[in-house]
């Protein structure tokens, strides 16, 4: 590891980025070598610093830090990335590792805990805030257990779904899969059955949550 770090800070708030930057080089191990105030201008900067680790903000204007992340992802740009927020929500945790974050922490930590997750994934080990691994490990099951109802479904039942989904009347599924409206009840029946619903804007969300539909 480098004997100083080099750090990046992106968010829209002049005062954060200044308290973070405080603590960061208190130690005078760690330099934020460059700060910005939305997501194009982080971009851009990127560019220009390359540093070690970008401390990342989700709330950003012109482009939210998920589409930064994602972006620079994309282009294999080597800073780490330590997203730095408020939103505890597991579900903002889960799409940032989707998308390959490698460290995700709260606004709200002690600046030890900040560092320790800057030298944790610089050493190529992913960090996430302790207090939120357990409601994420209960996500990640019963997101298991949803796929596996999945499994249980036929090619055509997953057709249905899909067109049940997409708002379309059994008359109008019945004429898109050139089968008989009672075929399709028959259909809907089983699918309720198999994954656990009781109506159809369930088996929607179902769908939708399964990434079978777009919305």
């Amino acid at each position: 590891m480098k004997d100083i770090i080099e750090v990046m800070i992106a968010d829209d708030h002049i005062l954060m980025r200044e308290g973070i930057k405080q603590l960061l080089e208190f130690d005078g191990n760690i330099r934020v070598i460059a700060e910005a105030g939305n997501g194009s201008e982080c971009l851009e900067k990127l560019k220009v610093f390359h540093p070690d680790v970008l401390l990342l903000d989700i709330n950003m204007p012109e482009i939210n830090g998920m589409e930064v992340l994602k972006k620079v992802k994309a282009d294999k740009v080597d800073s780490k990335i330590l997203m730095l927020t408020v939103h505890n929500e597991v579900e903002y945790l889960i799409r940032a590792l989707d998308i390959g974050v490698d460290g995700y922490i709260m606004k709200d930590s002690e600046s030890s805990e900040l560092k320790k997750a800057i030298y944790m994934i610089l050493d190529g080990k992913r960090y996430i805030q302790p207090n939120l691994i357990p409601e994420l490990n209960a996500k990640l099951a019963s997101m298991d257990v949803e796929r596996d109802k999945l499994r249980f479904l036929t090619k055509r039942e997953k057709e249905v779904l899909v067109q049940v989904a997409s708002g379309m009347s059994n008359k109008e599924i019945a004429i898109n899969l050139d089968i008989s409206e009672r075929t399709v009840k028959n259909h809907i029946s089983n699918i309720f059955k198999k994954i656990d619903v009781s109506d159809r804007t369930q088996a929607a969300v179902f769908a939708i949550k399964n990434n079978m539909v777009k919305v």
